[in-house]
C-alpha cells in the first residue's frame, strides 16, 4: 500500500466528518445510541424499488424458492457493511479514496467508471421505482411521473441545510413506513409457513435453471449493492470519534451493531416482499407477475383488502424517497474520491438524475411501459456485475496491516468475505456465459 492509514484525507465536503458530537464517559447505551443511524442509511439501498422488481419477479415464479438467496445475501451485505465501518473508522479514508491513494491511475479510472455506473444503475432503478409509485397513487402517466422524480432534487437541498442527523431521522421514518406497510400486507396474506420454511434452504435447480439463476443474482444485486460499501465507509466518519486505540476500537464495535441491526430489519422488508409475492401470486397460479403495476393491480383481489393496494404503492413512494438522499451522498464520496471532482450535492444529484430520466423516458415512449419492469429487473443485474470491483478493494485494504495498523480485519473475518468475492463472481460469470449462449 502506498499510504498510511495515520495519515487520512479530508475532503471539500468533510464538514459531514466528525460533525456528530460523541460525549466521553457516558453510559454504554448512550453512547450506542450516538452510532445508531448510519446503517439505516445504508439500509435502504437494500430495499430500493429494483428490489421490489426482482422480488416480485421470484416470489411470483418460484414461490419462495429464492428466499434463501435473499438471506444470504442479507448475511454477505452484514459481513461486507462491517468491513466498510472498520474502513472508515480505522484509517480514515472511505472506500474511494483508498482506491485513488493505492492503485495506478488507470486502476483507479476504471474503478471510478464502474462505481458510476453502479450508481447510475441505482439512480434509474429510483427513477422507475418514484414514478411507478407516484402514477399507483396519484394516477400520474408514467412518462410525467419520471420528469417528476426531478423535484426531490430540492428535498435533498433541504436535508443539506438540516444536518446529517436530520437526514437519518428522515430515512428511519420512512423505513418505517415501509415496515408498517408491509407487515400489514404480511397479515393480509396468510402465507404458508411450511413453504417459507423451506424456501430457507437452497435447491439444485437454482444452478440449473438459467431463468432462476437471473432472479437470484437479481435479488443479490439489489441486496448487496457496490455503492452502498462506498457511502457506508464515510458516513460512519460522521460521528466524531477520538483518535485513540481504544476510542475507535469502540467506535467500529458500535458501527457493526448499527449496520447489523439495520440489516436485518431491511432481510425483513425483503423477505416480506417475495413472501408476500409467493402467497399473492404463485400460490394462486399468477406466476408472471414481475411488474410493480400489475403487482398493485393484483394484490387488492387476492388478498380480499382493498387496502393491500394502497400500503403497497405508499412503501414503493417512501422506498424511492430513501433512496433519493443516499444515492447523492454515494454519488458525491465516489466523485470526490476517485477524481477529486467536488460538486454540490444538489448539482449532483440533479446531473444522475437527469441522466438517468432519458433510458427511462425513452422505454417508456417507445417500448411501452411493460417493458420498464424488464429494465428494472436487468438493472438490478448490472449491480451484481459491478459489485466484485467495490468488493475485492475492500476486503485488501481492511486485510493489510499496513493499511489498517492496529484495527486490521480478524482474519477470520476477511476470509469470509474473500469467500463472498468468489462466490459473487463464479455466479456473475455463469451468468454472462448463458447470456453469450442464449
Amino acid at each position: 500500500m502506498q499510504t498510511s492509514a495515520s495519515q487520512p484525507f479530508v475532503p471539500a465536503s468533510g464538514d459531514l466528518r466528525a460533525s456528530i458530537h460523541v460525549p466521553q464517559g457516558s453510559a454504554f447505551w448512550s453512547r450506542l445510541f450516538i452510532f445508531l443511524g448510519p446503517g439505516y442509511l445504508v439500509a435502504t439501498g437494500y430495499m430500493d424499488p429494483g428490489n421490489w422488481a426482482t422480488a416480485l419477479a421470484g416470489g411470483s415464479k418460484f414461490g419462495t424458492a429464492l428466499l434463501f438467496v435473499a438471506v444470504l445475501s442479507s448475511l454477505m451485505a452484514i459481513v461486507l457493511q462491517s468491513l466498510a465501518a472498520r474502513l472508515g473508522l480505522g484509517s480514515g479514508f472511505d472506500l474511494a479514496h483508498a482506491c485513488r491513494e493505492c492503485f495506478p491511475r488507470p486502476v483507479v479510472f476504471g474503478l471510478w467508471v464502474l462505481a458510476e455506473a453502479g450508481i447510475f444503475t441505482t439512480d434509474l432503478a429510483e427513477v422507475i421505482g418514484s414514478a411507478i409509485g407516484l402514477q399507483l397513487l396519484f394516477k400520474l402517466p408514467l412518462t410525467i411521473g419520471v420528469i417528476v422524480t426531478l423535484l426531490d432534487t430540492f428535498l435533498v437541498l433541504a436535508f443539506e441545510r438540516a444536518g446529517f442527523r436530520k437526514i437519518e431521522l428522515f430515512v428511519v421514518a420512512l423505513l418505517g413506513v415501509i415496515a408498517f406497510s408491509f407487515a400489514a400486507q404480511l397479515a393480509m396474506a396468510h402465507p404458508d409457513l411450511a413453504e417459507v420454511a423451506r424456501g430457507l434452504m437452497p435447491t439444485s435447480q437454482f444452478f440449473s435453471d438459467p431463468q432462476m439463476l437471473y432472479l437470484g443474482l437479481g435479488i443479490l444485486g439489489a441486496t448487496v449493492m457496490p455503492h452502498n460499501l462506498f457511502l457506508h465507509s464515510y458516513v460512519v466518519q460522521t460521528r466524531a470519534v477520538d483518535k485513540s486505540l481504544a476510542s475507535r476500537k469502540e467506535a467500529i464495535r458500535f458501527a457493526i451493531i448499527d449496520s447489523t441491526i439495520a440489516l436485518f430489519f431491511a432481510l425483513f422488508v425483503n423477505g416480506a416482499i417475495l413472501v408476500l409475492a409467493a402467497a399473492a401470486f404463485h400460490a394462486t397460479g399468477h406466476t408472471e407477475v414481475a411488474k410493480l403495476g400489475e403487482a398493485h393491480r393484483l394484490i387488492a383481489p387476492l388478498l380480499g383488502q382493498p387496502m393491500a393496494a394502497t400500503l403497497f404503492a405508499v412503501a414503493l413512494v417512501a422506498c424511492g424517497l430513501s433512496s433519493t438522499v443516499t444515492a447523492t451522498l454515494a454519488g458525491q464520496i465516489v466523485m470526490e474520491g476517485f477524481v477529486h471532482i467536488r460538486m454540490r450535492p444538489t448539482l449532483r444529484r440533479l446531473l444522475t438524475r437527469s441522466i438517468a430520466i432519458i433510458p427511462a423516458v425513452v422505454v417508456t415512449l417507445y417500448a411501452g411501459e411493460e417493458a420498464t419492469s424488464r429494465l428494472l429487473v436487468a438493472s438490478q443485474v448490472v449491480l451484481s456485475i459491478t459489485l466484485p470491483f467495490a468488493i475485492v478493494p475492500l476486503v485488501a485494504f481492511t486485510a493489510s496491516k499496513e493499511f489498517m495498523g492496529a484495527l486490521v480485519a480478524p482474519r477470520c473475518t476477511t476470509i469470509i468475505a474473500a469467500a463472498i468475492a468468489v462466490v459473487i463472481i463464479v455466479l456473475n460469470t455463469k451468468l454472462l456465459i448463458d447470456a453469450a449462449t442464449g
